[in-house]
């Protein structure tokens, strides 16, 4: 089963995949550079191999190389910055439907650790923003089609093991027009 990452440059992408693969989080910023991998997940009772393919964030024309018989996308949003969360409406869903139609998606808001923390909190708000909401995650999945919205910290691993749960859930019980979902890049 392929499930591939999507979102903007920094969101925590590659941070979310390490930790989750490892159980360790990266101690400085690490660009891209995490290996496809695949890892052995228990649902009930039964095994799922899950591969996990990172991406960049910035501009890539070969990132779509990367999206050929994916069966699931997690397409990634801090949550701590406004302007990843309308990407994942503007670039990110656009992107993987164009490629990939009918290709279940999860939006992930990562980071969630940070909403907590004052110091970020304060520099939103000196920009008159603020912390993406997670009511705001769930309108935005049900406005594009996503199967589900989920938050994570890669920091903490809260909510990360289920992100991948989920995506394992998505692939396995994909929408009704999956008939023709298996990406084709010409």
């Amino acid at each position: 089963m392929k499930c591939v990452v999507v979102g903007d440059g920094a969101v925590g992408k590659t941070c979310l995949l390490i930790s989750y693969t490892t159980n360790k989080f990266p101690s400085e910023y690490v660009p891209t550079v995490f290996d496809n991998y695949a890892v052995t997940v228990m649902i009930g009772d039964d095994p799922y191999t899950l591969g996990l393919f990172d991406t960049v964030g910035e501009e890539d024309y070969d990132r779509p190389l990367s999206y050929p018989q994916t069966d699931v996308f997690l397409v990634c949003f801090n949550v701590m910055s406004p302007a990843s969360f309308e990407n994942v409406k503007e670039k990110w869903f656009p992107e993987v439907h164009h490629h990939c139609p009918g290709a279940p998606c999860l939006i992930v808001g990562t980071q969630v650790d940070l909403r907590d923390n004052p110091a970020v909190i304060e520099k939103l708000s000196r920009q008159e923003q603020r912390p993406v909401p997670v009511e705001a995650g769930e309108r935005l999945a049900r406005e594009l089609g996503a199967v589900k919205y989920v938050e994570c910290s890669a920091l903490t691993q809260k909510g990360l093991k289920n992100v991948f749960d989920e995506a394992i859930i998505a692939a396995l019980e994909p929408p009704a027009v999956k008939e023709k979902s298996k990406c084709v890049i010409v």
